[in-house]
């Protein structure tokens, strides 16, 4: 399944190191492309420019300040991640709490980087989270498969797998699906993968494929979709260096 992954970042690798103007403008695009549709799928209303222009902190008339904020937090959320992997720390509870209180920052502050206190559904899903005082036992049992998948998973499984799992602990009361899209990015760029967008025209496959693991187990489906998305990622960075 993932020899084309494998072929393909062997040859972007051998671009390295990338023109600097290059990988700069390739940066800014990843960030708001990212941004946008991460927050597109949990039903942000703003444009990809919309989105863009917030990122450089004007205002969008007509739109509300949570989603102005959605749109500052993710784009913080993503540089702190980058920071993790450049700083080659460790994956613990702690850094997912941080992530998410980047994400809730001023829209949640209640709830933000603190594991829920009550019971949840997610909507349109027939699976169930833990009840809540599971939670906390979960996510360090979430630690401990993450610690075991990398004696014998490939990145892009194991990225894979650290989505689904943590979205079916759904540990927070609010901000779950970005914060797992950056859990998968960042163990992507820990193994030197480009970070993938998951596109909105993309969110019905997302979610059954999603809930498709949680229902029954098959992770297939779903590790599908993150791998055909990175090949296409891999094609467009290898057009551009």
């Amino acid at each position: 399944m993932f020899s084309e992954i494998n072929e393909k970042k062997w040859l972007l690798d051998q671009k390295r190191p990338f023109p600097v103007h290059t990988l700069r403008s390739i940066h800014e695009h990843m960030i708001v492309n990212w941004t946008y549709h991460s927050n597109a799928i949990e039903g942000n209303t703003l444009t990809l420019s919309e989105t863009k222009v917030a990122l450089e902190g004007i205002t969008i008339g007509g739109k509300t300040i949570k989603e102005h904020l959605e749109v500052i937090n993710h784009k913080e959320a993503i540089l702190y991640v980058e920071e993790i992997v450049r700083r080659q720390e460790p994956f613990t509870e702690s850094q997912i709490k941080n992530i998410h209180r980047l994400i809730l920052k001023s829209i949640q502050d209640e709830h933000a980087g603190t594991y829920r206190k009550e019971n949840v559904i997610i909507s349109g899903a027939t699976h169930i989270p833990p009840d809540f005082v599971l939670v906390s036992d979960c996510m360090e049992q979430l630690i401990h498969s993450y610690e075991n998948w990398q004696t014998h998973a490939h990145a892009v499984e194991r990225s894979a797998l650290l989505h689904i799992e943590f979205v079916k602990i759904h540990p927070f009361i609010d901000g779950n699906g970005r914060t797992a899209r950056l859990l998968l990015n960042f163990e992507l760029m820990k193994n030197g993968y480009p970070p993938i967008v998951i596109e909105k025209e993309d969110r019905a496959e997302y979610y059954s494929t999603l809930y498709l693991a949680h229902t029954t187990g098959d992770a297939a489906p779903f590790i599908a979709l993150i791998t055909r998305t990175l090949v296409k990622t891999f094609d467009w960075y290898l057009r551009l260096v």
